[in-house]
């Protein structure tokens, strides 16, 4: 899957950005017509621990899905991210299978 991947405001390390592509890149065993998608890391302002932030928008034929996972590491919201990605890809698929 063409995957683009956005640091914004800092440089996200190697290790981290292969991190992120292979766990998106499991999700096309799931729903295998994703197209494309954009994965944004931030930074929150503020004092909290959990600033980190994992948002992975992901475009299929006819639709564009979208997750916000906010953590105190980049892997853990990247996990969570991925995770409720992947419920959502389900619940496309069997709609799409129930037609």
């Amino acid at each position: 899957m063409k995957l683009q991947m956005h640091a914004v405001h800092f440089d996200a390390d190697a290790k981290l950005i292969d991190f992120i592509q292979r766990k998106v890149d499991k999700l096309e065993a799931i729903y295998e017509r994703v197209v494309d998608g954009e994965v944004f890391l931030k930074l929150e302002n503020g004092e909290a621990v959990d600033n980190k932030v994992v948002e992975i928008k992901l475009n299929i034929p006819g639709n564009q899905l979208f997750v916000k996972e906010q953590n105190e590491s980049f892997e853990a919201a990247a996990d969570q991210a991925v995770e409720v990605m992947r419920r959502q890809l389900k619940k496309h698929k069997e709609k799409q299978s129930a037609r």
